[in-house]
């Protein structure tokens, strides 16, 4: 069956619009070339009138997009152009051209998420690495930074777009602001978030709503405490019975206290106790994750009375209890935090004085269940 091919994801980037049947036409003459010269000097041409579509004398290039036209990154396409002109071989340079009809023509998807492998170099967006240096928040839409404690959207929606395909569905068991929610709109992804606190649950809504749901996917928050809410019931109520994304983003114990209520994780009156909680919280909802997809957990670090306590990894083994895999620890940074604003003069120097370090990061840990 013949496939649309997807939009490049980075439309800030620089687009030609090919006519798919006529550069496959030229694609194919060049493969035939024997003579490795000749070869090379037809991808020249081709180069020429993609670095400047006005030069085309061909009808490679396409000035509106179409049925029969398929939109690439500028960028991305005269690199795999050049990598042909600067093979050693021709028979190298014939590899280089397949790959480069394959993308043109055929998509490759995996399981799991939409990325087509055939063109892999142009989701520069997404992150492989496993550290991730971001300097600053997306506070565009309907996102705000107004509830302390709330993620930021990049992690969520990085998820998302390496764990799940649209129309998928996401349970975000510690909801908060929204944030997971939200993305979910921006991505055409159903989602279903738990949240404690009624009022915060509220205030979520009212952000969720504020988003565009072009993909007309669903949103919502249930109220509870997600180590006893019936998750079975809360699905339900979407005729839907697993999810393939499960976030969970918990308090960092008691670093932050966001309620007075008992059921809070930030109320945990021992390290234990927060670590017993939170199992729960991982126990409760795991039978609904549907297996072999993958559960992210973002938590921090914490220190008490001048000891460094490992909540991240003591969080990570309570996962590893209860039937899943690590596939991967993300260390994210944050420059600054609003309990650190405008102060990091005075924390550098407490830093020094305590002999400590000042907390700039947190992590991301990745499991896939058995």
């Amino acid at each position: 069956m013949k496939m649309s091919q997807p939009e490049p994801k980075n439309p800030g980037y620089g687009l030609v619009i090919l006519n798919k049947d006529k550069f496959v036409e030229v694609l194919d003459e060049a493969q035939a070339s024997k003579a490795f010269a000749l070869l090379k000097s037809r991808m020249s041409e081709v180069k020429q009138v993609i670095a400047n579509p006005k030069s085309d004398t061909v009808g490679i290039v396409n000035i509106d997009a179409n049925g029969g036209t398929v939109s690439m990154r500028k960028d991305v396409m005269l690199s795999d152009i050049d990598q042909i002109l600067e093979a050693q071989t021709i028979e190298r340079a014939h590899y280089y051209l397949r790959r480069l009809r394959m993308g043109i023509n055929e998509i490759k998807t995996g399981k799991l998420n939409e990325i087509n492998l055939r063109r892999w170099k142009e989701y520069d967006e997404v992150l492989t690495d496993s550290l991730w240096v971001l300097q600053k928040r997306d506070n565009s839409g309907a996102h705000v930074a107004e509830y302390w404690g709330n993620f930021i959207p990049q992690i969520p929606r990085q998820m998302m777009v390496r764990y799940t395909k649209k129309g998928d569905w996401v349970l975000d068991a510690f909801a908060g602001s929204g944030t997971t929610l939200i993305e979910c709109r921006r991505l055409g992804r159903n989602g279903i978030g738990i949240e404690l606190n009624s009022r915060v649950a509220q205030r979520a809504r009212e952000l969720i709503e504020q988003e565009q749901n072009k993909g007309n996917v669903t949103t919502g928050i249930a109220v509870g405490d997600n180590r006893t809410i019936d998750i079975k019931t809360v699905l339900a109520r979407h005729n839907v019975d697993r999810v393939q994304l499960l976030m969970m983003h918990p308090p960092y114990h008691d670093i932050i206290k966001f309620s007075e209520d008992t059921h809070d994780l930030s109320n945990a009156k021992t390290t234990q106790d927060f670590l017993n909680m939170f199992g729960q919280s991982v126990e409760n909802a795991t039978p609904y994750l549907e297996k072999g997809r993958f559960l992210a957990l973002v938590i921090g670090d914490k220190y008490s009375k001048g000891e460094w306590i490992p909540l991240g990894f003591l969080c990570m083994n309570e996962v590893l209890k209860r039937g899943y895999l690590l596939k991967a620890i993300i260390v994210k940074n944050f420059e600054e935090t609003r309990g650190k604003r405008n102060q990091q003069e005075l924390w550098r120097y407490r830093a020094l004085v305590g002999g400590f370090y000042v907390f700039k990061h947190e992590y991301v840990m990745v499991f896939k269940k058995k």
